[in-house]
């Protein structure tokens, strides 16, 4: 009886000694982390707000992890391919997605499949920060803020046409919900991406474009444009004289654009805690937050856990409205 117990018992002390050797070495591998270069996925083509806040994050993390960060654009299907691509990799924080809320909160309600899930498949990083939506009129539009502007859609027997950088975007989601909310007349045409939709802009082609300031910045400045109203909680610090639409009579009308960072589910905690507090360091240096804004990003250090809630709470929130306004991808 002894000697069958010892029979027994030999393969579970195997099993238990292998546990012990791997165990450190998994945790090795996790405290040495990086050791090789981490790739950050951006799911579209190079160029904009997105990608210029990706590339220049990846380039500041990469000075305080010790490895580089390599943007890698990966574009396809509104941002669909490159982002499945992280969710199917490997979970050990070498492959990273740059998270745009279009692709993970919109996208899911105008496909009618997606080969991802936005919430299970994946580890929320962090938030690197929200863009200010601007709607944006040609400088002859008989409307100068959004009164006006709702007022003169509601006349016009065909409503007001608006241009975006595409269908089912943060611009169009935006202007589809002032639809819903105001009763304004906003007539959605789509682009393949906002720079065309700014040309027309200017050239008078089309009287209105909903876009990130950025975008739209430079072309107020010189008076080929003119602000209507922006989509934040308070003015645009670089477009103090452009009033928001809560300051117009809608207390709710809160829509920014974000970025952020997501591992693949199942990356370890710690590598996904190292990820954050390395972020937020970033997010916190004057000289990024300068820089950001530049951009017409404002910085948003957070938890991974605050950016997860929002993913979540945006995704419920959209919902209605791609499904109000009768959004759907082609």
């Amino acid at each position: 009886m002894h000697i069958r117990s010892n029979r027994l018992f030999a393969p579970f002390l195997i099993a238990c000694l292998v546990l012990l050797n791997v165990l450190p070495a998994a945790a090795q591998a996790q405290g040495n982390y990086p050791n090789k270069p981490v790739r950050l996925i951006v799911p579209f083509t190079p160029g904009g707000v997105t990608d210029e806040s990706a590339r220049f994050v990846a380039e500041q993390m990469s000075k305080r992890l010790g490895q580089q960060m390599i943007v890698e654009n990966k574009p396809g299907a509104s941002g669909n391919i490159g982002t499945n691509q992280v969710a199917t990799s490997e979970p050990d924080g070498y492959t990273l997605l740059l998270g745009f809320d279009g692709t993970m909160v919109i996208n899911p309600h105008v496909f009618a499949t997606i080969p991802f899930d936005p919430v299970k498949d994946f580890a929320p990083v962090g938030k690197i920060g929200d863009a200010i939506l601007i709607l944006v009129a040609h400088p002859d539009l008989a409307a100068n803020n959004v009164k006006e502007l709702i007022a003169l859609s509601k006349k016009e027997t065909n409503g007001l046409n608006y241009g975006t950088s595409g269908l089912g975007s943060t611009p169009h989601i935006a202007g589809e919900t002032l639809n819903i909310v105001a009763g304004s007349k906003l007539v959605h045409v789509p682009y393949k991406g906002g720079g065309q939709a700014m040309i027309d802009l200017q050239g008078g082609s089309i009287p209105l474009v909903f876009t990130a300031v950025a975008g739209a910045l430079p072309h107020i400045q010189n008076g080929r444009i003119k602000g209507i109203g922006v989509s934040s909680a308070a003015r645009a610090p670089s477009l103090p004289n452009v009033q928001t639409f809560i300051e117009a009579g809608l207390p709710n009308f809160i829509l920014n654009s974000w970025v952020g960072i997501l591992a693949p589910a199942k990356t370890p905690p710690a590598i996904i805690q190292k990820l954050n507090t390395t972020l937020n360091e970033v997010l916190s240096d004057p000289e990024v937050i300068k820089r950001l804004d530049v951009m017409g990003v404002t910085a948003a250090p957070g938890t991974p856990a605050a950016y997860g809630d929002q993913i979540k709470t945006d995704l419920a929130r959209y919902a209605d409205v791609v499904k109000a306004a009768q959004i759907k991808a082609n």
